[in-house]
Formats: structure tokens, sequence, C-alpha cells
């Protein structure tokens, strides 16, 4: 465990009002709210995405969920809003950040479902090997769809061993992976379409995690995030803004978000459906 430098999986936790993080995470945090106070609702309108996003495809009868780079489960994890809808559904949830996964795993212990939910250790670039230990949990059933998530982890570099980014093609890999009527869901930070006061912000924050963090960040555009559903079938109401996505999906006790225009979330997000 790294605790020399900030986690992106726990200083997310610390803008989400979370306990999973450490002192280096939340004077991290500090400093980014300080130059982006935004980012706080940045984080919760994200979160919110996976919400609606998980009580939408349940509700269309999906029972089965592989959450990669889920990050510590704070409130609102994928399979307490599944549960809100239906009793069986299985979440496997997947992160290379030991806090993460220490604390899925307690989350779990303490709530008692560990016979439909499951946590591993894993990394995005090894997507071969991580659908092999996500179906040998038992809680997946690979011949049946699977809803992908994979939810603000691609801006985040995935380097290859060359040094480039890997993100795109290990997506593309876990597109052929999922059976037929599977569901993949993205969401991705991107200073694509974002108000012009809000894009040098955008450069200082990737600076500020690309130097002081152990991840780097990559924002792609609008198209190249949307290149990465593949010729997955997109949901309405396609890629937009994460407050734009089904917000007649939002539980009854969300908390409520003011953005003065839905491009201030600066998260592009989208759910498409495999044929």
């Amino acid at each position: 465990m790294d605790l020399d430098r900030p986690s992106v999986a726990r200083v997310y936790d610390y803008y989400l009002g979370g306990t999973a993080n450490w002192a280096v995470d939340r004077e991290f945090g500090n400093r980014v709210l300080a130059q982006f106070p935004l980012i706080r609702d940045v984080a919760l309108a994200n979160r919110l995405f996976l919400n609606r996003l998980v009580r939408h495809l349940t509700k269309l009868g999906v029972r089965q969920f592989l959450d990669i780079g889920a990050g510590v489960p704070t409130a609102g994890a994928t399979h307490q809003v599944a549960r809100e809808i239906s009793d069986d559904v299985r979440v496997v949830y997947v992160d290379n950040e030991p806090v993460a996964v220490a604390h899925a795993e307690i989350l779990l212990d303490e709530e008692g479902s560990r016979d439909n939910n499951a946590v591993i250790s894993g990394d995005l670039r090894e997507p071969d090997k991580l659908w092999a230990e996500a179906c040998a949990t038992g809680i997946l059933d690979p011949e049946q769809p699977v809803a992908l998530l994979l939810i603000a982890v691609l801006h985040v570099f995935q380097p290859g061993p060359d040094g480039d980014d890997i993100g795109a093609e290990c997506v593309a890999r876990y597109r052929e992976l999922l059976p037929s009527g599977s569901y993949l869901g993205i969401s991705h930070i991107s200073d694509d379409g974002v108000p012009p006061a809000l894009d040098e912000k955008l450069v200082a924050l990737r600076e500020m995690y690309d130097r002081s963090s152990a991840s780097r960040g990559i924002w792609r555009s609008r198209p190249e995030i949307s290149a990465l559903m593949g010729d997955f079938e997109l949901l309405d109401p396609g890629m937009v803004w994460t407050p734009q996505w089904r917000p007649e999906e939002t539980g009854p006790n969300a908390p409520r978000i003011s953005f003065a225009d839905p491009s201030e979330a600066v998260v592009w997000a989208g759910v498409a459906r495999k044929p």
C-alpha cells in the first residue's frame, strides 16, 4: 500500500465524504478543491450516474454486474442500488487499490451479502485474466448477459509495456468477452465541450494528478469516448453529461446538485448494449 502519494480511489472517496482515505489523500484533495471547487459536485454527479445506470439496467432485467475500478464502496455501491429493485442481482467488484478491496470485503461481510457479491484485486489492463478470475468466483455466469461498468476509470492513464496508454485496446477486448445482450457503461472526464472557464482548470487538475498522485490523467474527446463502445448500441439518451443521463432514475433520497450548465459536470457518460 503506497501511503506516500495520494491514491485516485481514496481521493475520490474523500470527495464523496467517505472515510477510507488517509491524510495524504485529504491534503491533496483539499489542494484540488482550492483550485477547482466544483470537483466535489463532479464526483457526486458521477456517483449519481452510476446509481441511475444500475437502477435502469436492473429494471431492464440485468442480474449480473462486473464493476471494474470500483474504488471504495461508499454509500450507493452497485449492489446496494441494484438490491432496491431485485434481490437476485450479483456483483463482482474489481480494483487494484488495496484500501478499496479491503473496504469492499468488510462491507460485504458486514452486510452478510457474500453469496451474491464478491471482490477481487485485479488489473484493468489484463482483460482475459480479470474476466477468468471474475467468473471463477462463481458469482457471474459467463453465458448470461453482464453489465460491465467502467466508471471514472478510463481517464486514468493505463500504461502498456511500451509506456503508451492501452485503455481503448483493453476495452475492445472486454467487448469481445462479453456475451450477447450484455451492457457497457462508461463515464470519462473530458475537456471537450466544457465552458472556457473550466478548460484551464482541467489542465491544472490533470497536472496536479500527474505531478503528485500515483496515477496520470488522460482526457479523451467525446467522439473518442463514444468510440470505446465499438459497435455496441447506445441507449437513449446517448453520450451525454452525467446529470443528463436518465435523470428520471434518480433515487428519492439522492442529494441535489446545481450546475449552471450540465457541461460543468465535465464527465461524459453513456451506456451501450451488445447485439
